[in-house]
């Protein structure tokens, strides 16, 4: 897990288990699209605090704190940081999903990240590459941050004709049809963003095939067609999502651009005798490309290579595809990823009587089997992409505490084994 997933994982899963449970997120959400300038009876605020300790950070403390219904009965408001024994330090704040109206399709978010890492392992140049070995890393400090605006205009098809905030942002819909103007919500989003990442010492002069900009300033358009019937826990359906990002350039870096695609699909396979109510095959496939890879321009008199920085270009490795490696463990021009899940709901839930857990509304829980294929190459060539692939395999178990996913999962396979604990389904 990176640096600011961790932050992620450890004050969200805090803010949502360790408070007080409060009205779910499906209550809010059915009526937004009546109530969006009602005012709110009393201020739904939690703020907790929460500790743990890794190898990478020492021992962290934060406070996280999320305000439910901040202004607009299906927005909210989350901010969290931490501090380390080893004087790494982390701020987040996310605004999500505010309306100018009612009856209005466009929803407004945004988050801004900063943070400050002491002594991490990153991957850069060559070590991103699909022969590197974890070895390759370097040792640094460095200094982030990830800044983003979102406007999602939610298109009047399928099930968004009427009520499109409602149908956006309900949990579940019917699956009516397999297009976008039959069936699912169909989105169109628009993301200005920041992103930077100052290495210092020697880190920051390792040879590299990359943009050797520290900042990327640019616009990310998402095509997202959701089809599912159930956000948290799909049994059918399927989602699609084209995303092209670029960055057009400035006076000390080159412009670049590059796409991504992804598809899922969820098939149900029924119940298994008195073991299991509900059994689900869950596949994605996730492919991206950098189109202006080979391109040049000048840059301060020299010519240069429009190819973005590592952290920005296509990655793998972390909580979502070839879960046993690292964030940002391979880079390159282009990626193909493939994962497969096999999801089941026992019979046998015992959660209820648990301590803590019987303080909450927990529906369900589900034991998941895994596994992710994948590799990054310098072209986008089918052949070499599907060549020495590398993989993972693991398990995990999963379950939704008043609406939210809950993952935990332990993932296997060439380099080493991590053990991750975030929110929502990887896909």
């Amino acid at each position: 897990m990176n640096s600011h997933q961790c932050l992620l994982a450890a004050s969200l899963i805090a803010a949502f288990l360790c408070l007080s449970a409060s009205a779910s997120n499906d209550e809010t959400v059915s009526s937004s699209n009546q109530a969006i300038t009602a005012d709110a009876n009393s201020l739904d605020i939690e703020i907790v605090p929460f500790a743990f300790s890794t190898e990478a950070m020492g021992f962290s403390a934060g406070m996280a704190g999320l305000w439910k219904g901040a202004g607009q009965p299906q927005a909210s408001m989350f901010a969290a940081g931490l501090g380390t024994s080893k004087h790494t330090w982390m701020t987040f704040l996310a605004a999500n999903n505010y309306a100018l109206s009612a009856d209005s399709r466009w929803l407004f978010s945004g988050q801004f990240y900063e943070a400050d890492y002491k002594q991490f392992n990153y991957f850069l140049g060559d070590a991103t590459s699909n022969t590197s070995v974890k070895s390759d890393s370097i040792k640094a400090d460095s200094r982030d941050a990830r800044h983003h605006l979102s406007m999602r205009y939610i298109l009047p098809m399928g099930a968004a004709i009427s009520q499109p905030i409602r149908a956006a942002l309900f949990p579940q819909r019917q699956v009516d049809g397999h297009t976008p103007w039959e069936s699912g919500v169909s989105s169109i989003e628009l993301r200005p963003f920041y992103e930077s990442r100052e290495l210092a010492g020697g880190a920051a002069n390792i040879s590299s095939d990359f943009s050797k900009a520290e900042e990327v300033w640019g616009l990310e358009t998402r095509f997202r067609w959701d089809n599912r019937d159930n956000a948290n826990n799909p049994t059918k359906g399927s989602v699609s999502e084209l995303i092209v990002t670029a960055d057009p350039g400035a006076s000390d870096r080159a412009s670049w651009w590059k796409w991504e695609a992804s598809q899922s699909w969820f098939h149900a396979l029924g119940d298994w005798d008195e073991l299991a109510k509900q059994q689900v095959v869950a596949l994605n496939v996730y492919t991206a490309d950098t189109p202006s890879w080979n391109n040049t321009m000048t840059v301060n008199g020299e010519r240069v290579y429009e190819r973005p920085p590592e952290f920005a270009g296509a990655r793998l490795g972390g909580l979502y595809r070839l879960r046993s490696f690292q964030t940002g463990r391979f880079v390159g021009r282009s990626v193909l990823s493939y994962s497969l899940e096999y999801r089941v709901i026992p019979e046998w839930q015992p959660l209820g009587s648990v301590p803590v857990f019987n303080w909450y509304d927990v529906p369900w829980w589900q034991w998941v089997a895994f596994v992710d294929a994948g590799r990054v190459a310098d072209s986008y060539d089918l052949a070499e992409l599907h060549s020495d692939m590398k993989w993972s395999a693991g398990g995990a178990i999963r379950f939704q505490v008043e609406g939210v996913v809950v993952r935990s999962e332990m993932a296997w396979g060439s380099e080493e084994g991590l053990f991750r604990v975030m929110i929502n389904q990887p896909f």
